[in-house]
């Protein structure tokens, strides 16, 4: 590697969870330079989703566009992370200016780059600048130097990035070898030619024998690196990695990991399974509560789908004798993986290769376009982990474009072939032009928002009709909200999924409001008054899980023995009291349940700020496509036509005659179901402190220290002067 600018420095000891420094890197001038952070910084913002706001927030102003060179790419972990000694400590946040909403982005990925970043010294890396040349990025803890340098060329396939190009870097670094004390972050191909490129976290996984990848998947981040000119970051520490994280109380973290590992190895058996199946197994959850989207979420259901349940993934693909985790410790070890799969499809036929995954949200991203398939699946997730392609951008896209076909918006002399529903021959082709940018993949690539466009223009050229009037019926069921496209699940039937996907800060993304488990299929909130509830304290929770460095998933997927005895057992209190110990313990800073909550929220409110900055924040920014709410064509609602009657008498009241014919009920249900909407919004605006439009008061913001002068005169901006 031709080194450019290398500097020495030594390493900043770890101690409570915090190194307090950030790695400032300008690949412009290729300026490198090291924050001191206060503690006042830390315990504000308290790291990963927090300090990448807070650098954007400071830094950037209303112009800043994904691809402008002050936009700012920040990888954090958190206090929390890298203790192998407690469940899911291996997540850090990627954020930044968003390709696609325009606004920010983070997105939560898991493997041993932030663990190792931080024994590098770093409690995060905040990359600016764009290089005209391609770059990469070394950190090396045992050498103490930090180097840019040109990106190493391996031959056309490999240096096209993704999962290839990282497993070369990183094989190349050690002299032909894979260390456990190495980790990388790189993208590929794909993220150049679209709006939604991931990163790939690299690490070694001793016991498989090679290079694993786990993805920072929404909103292209990716896209973003490979502007920026920055292909890969290789970071290095042969640091041991048990007690790194220093705690204030060594014996207090170990007893809070101990209740929660006792937890999840008692209670996951008997509950979801993820520790033998895997994310897959909500697939026949979904599918049982009509959930599971099939066709762009038109329905929920379909008799195919025990052909890609999760026992078909454990029996076909993975390694049942492997134990599977992002990082070390994580018992509940739910990251699974295969080996020797042989791809028959797309330029690397013939190949074998490991795959890392499915995840529930790749396997839905296939059946959404019509397909029940596991190897297509499979190589799927495979090539658009090597693409650098997001699978729920990518899959969501592509179904949008299969229905405008199905409804005649689209030709075959449009798309140049047939993109009827189950065509794995078209889905196929459509992911690798989406890669390459070309043809119909070069529109896929931009996401659902800026397809509809293109759509509309297309027909109004075909057919005479206006463009806006056919972008509003193409509204109905392009499935996106700020320019994000959905995560996958049928919210139709969940007032509070809908809450969950239309208030999220970034877009429609789970990660911040996973509603629809405990009210579909648990039913535990089913007044309108929880639902409203849950749309306040859920986000919170999962804000701050993105902030300190860790895995949502021992919370909310293992339910505790107790919970059922608390108020509110959707909360999963108990739980919730070991992460407030673990806290407490690691930083030396005393934590309840409620402190964790109210930290959170200033967190959720500085990203509403940005959001305002970025004009993605108000009201009209919250609402969901019809397809959200209910079923949009009469041949949605046929199928379900005794359900949606039913749930149509029991939300007007015995008292009130159904319309005579089918057609009118079907209009009628929808007529319902946006008005609920709206109540909702008037009722979470309220909790949440915000006005009718959906802008923050000032006495909400002055709460939690935020109502500086740059905040006063933004809200001034929204009409909002007291």
């Amino acid at each position: 590697m031709k080194i450019l600018k290398t500097i020495r420095y030594e390493p900043a000891p770890i101690r409570g969870g915090y190194t307090d420094r950030i790695l400032q890197l300008d690949l412009n001038s290729l300026t490198v330079s090291i924050t001191e952070l206060d503690s006042d910084f830390r315990n504000k913002y308290i790291g990963g989703r927090g300090y990448a706001m807070k650098l954007i927030w400071d830094d950037l102003a209303k112009a800043t566009r994904y691809d402008s060179p002050e936009n700012i790419l920040v990888m954090a972990g958190g206090p929390l992370c890298n203790e192998p000694r407690f469940p899911g400590t291996g997540k850090f946040v990627v954020g930044t200016i968003s390709p696609l909403t325009g606004t920010f982005i983070d997105s939560n990925v898991g493997g041993h780059f932030a663990p190792l970043l931080k024994m590098c010294g770093f409690d995060a890396i905040a990359i600016r600048g764009i290089s005209n040349d391609e770059l990469t990025v070394i950190v090396d803890a045992d050498e103490g130097t930090i180097s840019i340098t040109e990106a190493p060329q391996f031959g056309a396939e490999i240096d096209r990035g993704g999962l290839s190009y990282g497993e070369a870097l990183l094989r190349q670094f050690n002299d032909g070898e894979f260390r456990e004390s190495d980790a990388a972050i790189t993208t590929g191909s794909g993220a150049v030619n679209t709006r939604f490129g991931v990163i790939n976290s690299l690490f070694y996984d001793k016991r498989r024998g090679r290079i694993r990848s786990k993805q920072a998947g929404r909103g292209g981040t990716g896209t973003v690196m490979r502007s920026k000119g920055l292909k890969a970051v290789i970071v290095h520490s042969s640091q041991p990695r048990v007690r790194a994280n220093n705690p204030i109380d060594k014996e207090g973290v170990r007893r809070a990991g101990a209740r929660l590992k006792t937890v999840i190895s008692q209670e996951d058996p008997k509950q979801l399974r993820l520790s033998s199946w895997g994310t897959p197994v909500l697939a026949e959850y979904m599918n049982k509560f009509h959930l599971l989207p099939i066709n762009n979420y038109q329905y929920g259901r379909h008799t195919n789908a025990s052909e890609v349940f999760a026992d078909v993934f454990l029996e076909r693909y993975f390694e049942k004798k492997v134990p599977d985790g992002c990082y070390l410790g994580c018992n509940l070890a739910c990251a699974k993986g295969a080996e020797d799969v042989s791809l028959t499809r797309g330029p690397q036929a013939g190949r074998m290769v490991g795959v890392d995954g499915p995840e529930y949200e790749t396997l839905a991203a296939v059946t959404c376009q019509g397909i029940f398939d596991p190897q297509f699946i499979m190589e799927f997730n495979w090539y658009c982990d090597e693409y650098g392609l997001d699978t729920i951008s990518m899959g969501v896209t592509a179904a949008f474009l299969m229905e405008c076909y199905q409804r005649s918006y689209l030709t075959a002399e449009d798309t140049d072939y047939d993109l009827s529903w189950g065509n794995i021959h078209a889905a196929d082709r459509l992911l690798h032009e989406t890669a390459r940018g070309e043809g119909l993949g070069k529109v896929c690539g931009q996401g659902v928002h800026r397809a509809k466009t293109w759509v509309a223009v297309r027909y109004a050229r075909r057919t005479g009709a206006s463009v806006d009037e056919t972008i509003t019926e193409l509204d109905k069921f392009g499935m996106e909200v700020k320019g994000l496209e959905f995560s996958l699940y049928v919210s139709k039937e969940s007032l509070a999924q809908q809450g969950g996907y239309g208030f999220s800060l970034k877009g429609p993304q789970h990660d911040e409001a996973w509603l629809i488990f405990i009210d579909q299929v648990y039913n535990e909130i089913p007044t309108f008054e929880m639902k409203a509830e849950a749309l306040k304290w859920f986000p919170l929770i999962r804000t701050w899980f993105n902030a300190v460095g860790l895995c949502k998933l021992p919370w909310i997927d293992v339910r505790h023995p107790e919970a059922a005895k608390t108020d509110n057992p959707s909360q999963n209190q108990p739980t919730l009291e070991y992460y407030a110990q673990y806290f407490s313990a690691t930083t030396g800073i005393p934590k309840t349940v409620q402190d964790i909550l109210d930290d959170s929220e200033r967190l959720h409110l500085l990203q509403k700020l940005i959001n305002l900055r970025q004009h993605k924040g108000t009201r009209a920014h919250d609402q969901i496509p019809l397809r959200a709410m209910g079923p949009v064509y009469f041949n949605e609602y046929q199928p379900r036509r005794e359900y949606y009657d039913a749930w149509l008498k029991d939300n007007l009241g015995e008292d009130t005659d159904l319309p005579e014919s089918p057609e009118l009920r079907h209009q009628a249900v929808l007529k319902v179901r946006q008005e609920a909407y709206q109540k909702l919004c008037d009722v979470v605006y309220e909790a949440k402190g915000y006005d009718p439009s959906a802008v923050p008061l000032q006495s909400t913001l002055r709460r939690f220290g935020l109502l500086d002068e740059k905040a006063e005169s933004l809200l001034k901006a929204y009409g909002i002067s007291q």
